[in-house]
C-alpha cells in the first residue's frame, strides 16, 4: 500500500468522482481509476461505490478513510520534522485540548517563541480527553492538555498555574438568571446539557458527579455535547442549561447568555502533556524547554 495511492484514495473520497479527482491531481482518469482498483484488490474490499457521475464511500471505504488520513498525516509531520532539521530552527508542531481558557498560558509561550523562532508554526486541534489522548499516543500530536481528573499516568506532564471554575450557561431571561450562585437544588428539575466526558467518566474520576452527590443520575440530561460552541447555541434556542467551564461560551454583555458558578465552588486543575520517552523536534523541543521554564 503506497502513500501516494492513498492520497489518489483521499482525493477520490473529497472530491466525489474520479473526473474531478484527476483534474486536481493533474493525472489521467484511467491512471486513477487503475490504481483504486490495484487497492481495491490488494484489500479485498470494494471501497467505492461507483455511479454515472460521482462516488461514494462503501462501508469498508468509510474505514480506510479514516486510517488514511491518520497514515498521511503522519508521513507529513514526519518529512516536515526531517525537513526542518537545519541550523535555523523552525518546524510544526501540533497541540491538542479541550476548550478552555488556560490556552491563553500557551499562547503567551507560542508568542515568547515567536520572536526568536519566527519558523515554528502550531497547528491546534480541539477535542475532549479521549480525543487528545488518542491522537497523542498515534504520534499526531506533540501535546495536548487536559481538563482534570483525567489519567494521565502513562503522560510526562506539567500542571499549569490556572484553573477553570465550573458553572452553568443559560439564558439571561431564564429563571435560574436571577440567581448569583447554582446551587445543587437549582438543577435537579430543569433540562440540562452536559459534556459527553462528563457523563462517561467512571463516578471516582466525575469531579460534578462528586459534587452534585447521590441525586447525579436523577438529572434530567437532555442533550450531550463535545465541545461548548454548539451547546451554546441549544442553550440559546431554548433547550436547556449547559453545565460547563467559564469562559469558554459568549456571555458578554452584548450575548443573550450568561454564566453562573456552582456553589459549592467546583475548580478543575489543568496538565499539558506529552508521551514519556518522547522524541521531540527540534521545534517542540524548544517549545517543551520554554513549557519547563515557564511552569515547571
Amino acid at each position: 500500500m503506497e502513500i501516494r495511492v492513498l492520497r489518489y484514495f483521499l482525493t477520490i473520497a473529497r472530491e466525489g468522482s474520479i473526473t474531478n479527482a484527476a483534474n486536481f491531481l493533474h493525472v489521467t482518469q484511467p491512471t486513477l481509476s487503475r490504481q483504486i482498483k490495484e487497492l481495491e484488490d490488494e484489500l479485498g474490499q470494494k471501497l467505492f461505490i461507483r455511479g454515472s457521475h460521482n462516488m461514494t464511500l462503501t462501508t469498508e471505504g468509510m474505514i480506510l478513510r479514516k486510517r488514511a488520513e491518520e497514515i498521511v498525516s503522519m508521513v507529513d509531520k514526519t518529512e516536515a520534522e526531517f525537513n526542518s532539521m537545519e541550523n535555523v530552527i523552525g518546524g510544526d508542531i501540533y497541540i491538542g485540548g479541550g476548550e478552555t481558557d488556560v490556552i491563553k498560558l500557551v499562547a503567551d509561550v507560542a508568542k515568547d517563541l515567536r520572536k526568536d523562532y519566527p519558523d515554528i508554526h502550531y497547528h491546534l486541534y480541539s477535542g475532549n480527553a479521549a480525543d487528545v489522548t488518542e491522537r497523542l499516543d498515534k504520534g499526531l500530536l506533540d501535546f495536548g492538555i487536559l481538563i482534570q481528573p483525567a489519567d494521565i499516568s502513562k503522560y510526562d506532564y506539567l500542571n499549569l498555574p490556572a484553573k477553570d471554575v465550573w458553572g452553568v450557561v443559560m439564558r439571561k431571561d431564564s429563571p435560574l438568571a436571577q440567581k448569583k450562585v447554582i446551587k445543587k437544588e437549582d438543577l435537579l428539575n430543569v433540562p440540562l446539557l452536559c459534556s459527553r466526558q462528563v457523563i462517561s467518566q467512571e463516578r471516582s474520576k466525575n469531579e460534578f458527579a462528586d459534587w452534585f452527590g447521590e441525586d447525579f443520575d436523577k438529572l434530567d440530561i437532555v442533550t450531550t455535547f463535545n465541545l461548548v460552541y454548539n451547546a451554546a447555541i441549544m442553550v440559546d434556542a431554548g433547550i436547556g442549561y449547559a453545565v460547563t467551564i467559564d469562559k469558554i461560551a459568549n456571555t458578554s454583555e452584548s450575548s443573550s447568555l450568561c454564566f453562573r458558578p456552582l456553589e459549592p465552588r467546583l475548580d478543575s486543575g489543568l496538565n499539558i502533556i506529552w508521551k514519556k520517552y518522547q522524541v521531540f523536534s527540534s521545534a517542540a523541543e524548544v517549545f517543551w524547554e520554554k513549557l519547563r521554564e515557564n511552569f515547571a
